[in-house]
């Protein structure tokens, strides 16, 4: 098995060299010392979730508290490139946090939860902030199950009308929608920059929708023969265009 992931702070791992000793302690110690129970000489892996990360051996444990980890060797992940962003509009239930954890899994880079106009769930007031920091927690524990160095960013809830500039900045917009002329496995893709996924409800992208983000450039692609859920359906763009740019190679 590979080792499992904690997170630490940048400027601690910033200052980290071969040899050094590295203190783990908090609620990521605690949970290395009292859940996984790590016992001296087992192999962890340290990462700040922004691509910076140790893989280090256990020195020594203290209590269920925290634990000592002598740092083996540092790694730097770059930024990737290009970028899978996938705009996820607000799906129903838990089935928002399934979406996110996928996707994590995959290797997609940014996340932009997304208030289309046929979507039941809304996110407002108090029930929207907590919405956003499930959303948020799910990336992080989801990174770190996938032994990822660099987290997906997950972005403040956004509009329509938000979404359209972004889609103008985007290297390749696509809307994924089951009525696209053209397949997503075949659409020409950019070297680098942003690849934007958008993800509609259940209810589909509406026409004005579908129109806005044309004057926007963003193209509707389909995916395949099947029509995916709201929830699978990043996860399926993420991976096909994760393979497609060599990212999986």
């Amino acid at each position: 098995m590979t080792a499992p992931v904690f997170v630490v702070e940048t400027a601690v791992l910033a200052a980290a060299a071969p040899g050094a000793l590295v203190r783990l302690d908090g609620a990521e110690g605690r949970h290395a010392a009292a859940v996984k129970r790590l016992e001296a000489g087992e192999a962890v892996t340290l990462a700040d979730g922004q691509g910076l990360g140790v893989d280090g051996t256990v020195a020594a444990v203290h209590g269920k508290d925290a634990l000592d980890v002598t740092v083996l060797e540092v790694r730097a992940e770059p930024e990737p490139s290009p970028r899978i962003v996938v705009v996820q509009a607000l799906p129903k239930g838990d089935r928002g946090e399934l979406a996110v954890e996928t996707m994590t899994e995959v290797g997609v880079d940014v996340v932009i939860p997304w208030a289309a106009s046929r979507c039941i769930t809304q996110w407002k007031g108090d029930r929207g902030a907590k919405a956003l920091a499930k959303w948020r927690a799910t990336a992080r524990e989801a990174g770190k199950q996938s032994r990822r160095l660099r987290f997906p960013e997950v972005r403040e809830l956004i509009t329509t009308r938000q979404l359209a500039p972004l889609l103008g900045q985007a290297a390749l917009a696509a809307v994924l929608h089951e009525d696209g002329a053209e397949p997503l496995a075949t659409a020409p893709l950019p070297g680098s920059g942003d690849i934007v996924l958008v993800v509609g409800p259940e209810g589909g992208v509406a026409p004005e929708e579908l129109a806005a983000f044309a004057e926007a450039g963003a193209k509707p692609y389909r995916l395949g023969p099947s029509v995916l859920r709201t929830s699978t359906a990043g996860v399926a763009a993420g991976a096909l265009l994760l393979g497609r740019t060599g990212r999986w190679s």
